[in-house]
């Protein structure tokens, strides 16, 4: 592993979980990051000291996650607002991807164990304007930390930990809105451009039509002209593997998703090893999720996980949860986590060409390159005889771009959690529960609208490059020129050209 300079180490303090796990820097097992009030503002004096990295991009980006984290934590101190930064700082669950031996990821996992009381303590201290909505969204996952935990000292400190968040959803605030401007900061600094959301809203609208109309062709390719299209799919997704079926099912897409990519040479990387299995106990709240292997680490496989559902649940929630890996949904999954998605990316973040690109990655690039890949394998013609793999894909799209919606309405106050809720209803497949569920999360991840901006500010700037390389526009060097700048924020994708 190379060794960061001053100015980069600077911002990698204040991201301890992402960096150890997506990034692959493992100087960072067994430690936490201390996010007391004055851990927080002793990490935030720090950035911008060191010197300025010759690349020109990489200044830039450089520059964007510092003015990000100042603005996350200093301006808008969402460490006092949120505890899914704080859940991230205890979880244990990156010491159960296989990138050293076991018993060097135990001896990890035991020390960051033993400073839970110590990151509970600095939690606590921080978290004093945690409002109801996002503790009662929040409470079962802060719950879910204690999974398979006996150290009793680190049991005390979940409990006070938990009754603290359980305090807040009775106590706390009961609005949950950032406000327009919050949001907008929150979002364009992240970002490196600036946001205007009522352009953005006025976009989401306009692509959910956009997707609604292809919803509409689709369906009347399996001959279900003229049915609401959300009708259709509501019945397609009951056709699904069943529980033991579900693994193998994804194995079996992703080695088409594989073979695809490589076929139409998607992305300039065609290497690595991909396997697919059951998610670790600690990440079974998550239905399907890729734990690649990381650009810091020694060359390993990536691990697309799986979680079927728990047979002892009641027969109601396994059929929701199997509905999520429909014969008509689980391929456009599998193009996503694995190829050209999250996996090929994976494959390219390990060649970028400096520490900067490795290893400040952009989550709306991330996801909205993934998101973009989805649309792309249409594009291309994959699965191009089975119209319900383009029916996946919108399905998805229409749940994304709902999410986008979501987050500026109730932020600005525009939309309640419940109306936003009823919006899911209307413009999905979503109902009840699913529905509710997607909408409360914008309370405590209020960018979760990512998957569609990327992808279409991907989409944007493909287009350009169409016009402006002209006779030498090909997707592949389009998607390498992009892979080659890492995972960049969005601000700076334009650089390309």
């Amino acid at each position: 592993m190379t060794e960061l300079d001053a100015r980069l180490r600077a911002i990698t303090d204040l991201i301890v979980a992402d960096v150890r796990e997506t990034g692959g820097r493992h100087e960072y097992d067994g430690k936490i990051q201390d996010l007391s009030p004055e851990g927080v503002r002793a990490g935030l004096a720090r950035l911008g000291e060191g010197d300025v990295p010759r690349d020109a991009h990489d200044a830039e980006h450089l520059r964007v996650f510092e003015e990000a984290l100042r603005t996350q934590l200093g301006e808008l101190e969402l460490h006092r607002k949120n505890p899914l930064i704080h859940l991230s700082n205890l979880d244990l669950a990156c010491y159960d991807r296989d990138y050293a031996p076991e018993e060097e990821r135990a001896a990890a996992k035991a020390a960051h164990l033993a400073l839970w009381p110590d990151a509970v303590e600095q939690s606590i201290a921080s978290l004093d304007q945690v409002t109801a909505p996002v503790a009662k969204s929040l409470a079962g996952a802060v719950k879910g930390l204690a999974a398979g935990v006996t150290d009793e000292a680190a049991l005390e400190a979940h409990a006070r930990l938990l009754a603290h968040v359980e305090r807040a959803a009775v106590e706390g605030d009961p609005d949950a809105a950032l406000g327009g401007e919050a949001l907008a900061r929150l979002m364009g600094t992240a970002e490196g451009l600036p946001v205007d959301l009522g352009r953005l809203a006025e976009r989401a609208d306009a692509e959910r039509d956009r997707l609604m109309a292809l919803l509409a062709e689709s369906c009347a390719k399996l001959g279900q002209a003229g049915r609401p299209p959300l009708d259709v799919v509501r019945e397609l997704v009951k056709q699904h593997p069943d529980a033991d079926g579900v693994i193998e099912a994804a194995r079996i897409g992703t080695e088409k998703a594989i073979a695809f990519t490589r076929e139409k040479d998607l992305v300039p990387y065609h290497d690595g090893e991909c396997l697919v299995g059951l998610a670790p106990e600690s990440r079974r709240w998550a239905m399907a999720m890729m734990a690649w292997n990381s650009p810091g680490e020694p060359e390993g496989p990536s691990w697309y996980h799986i979680t079927p559902p728990d047979p002892s649940w009641p027969a109601q929630d396994v059929e929701e949860w199997l509905e999520v890996f429909s014969d008509t949904t689980l391929p456009a999954i599998n193009v996503h986590e694995v190829a050209p998605g999250h996996f090929s990316h994976a494959r390219a973040l390990r060649r970028a060409g400096s520490d900067v690109r490795r290893l400040l990655q952009s989550l709306a690039f991330i996801e909205g390159w993934a998101h973009y890949a989805e649309e792309l394998c249409v594009e291309e013609g994959f699965e191009a005889q089975d119209p319900r793999f383009e029916i996946g894909v919108w399905v998805e799209a229409l749940i994304r771009v709902t999410r986008l919606a979501c987050a500026i309405g109730v932020h600005t106050g525009q939309l309640t959690v419940e109306e936003g809720a009823r919006r899911f209803e209307s413009d999905t497949h979503l109902a009840g529960p699913a529905a509710l569920s997607e909408a409360r999360r914008a309370s405590f991840d209020p960018t979760y609208g990512r998957y569609t901006w990327g992808k279409l500010l991907i989409l944007d700037l493909r287009e350009q490059a169409r016009k402006e390389w002209g006779g030498g526009f090909t997707l592949q060097r389009f998607h390498k020129a992009l892979f080659d700048l890492g995972s960049p924020p969005l601000g700076l994708i334009g650089r390309i050209l």
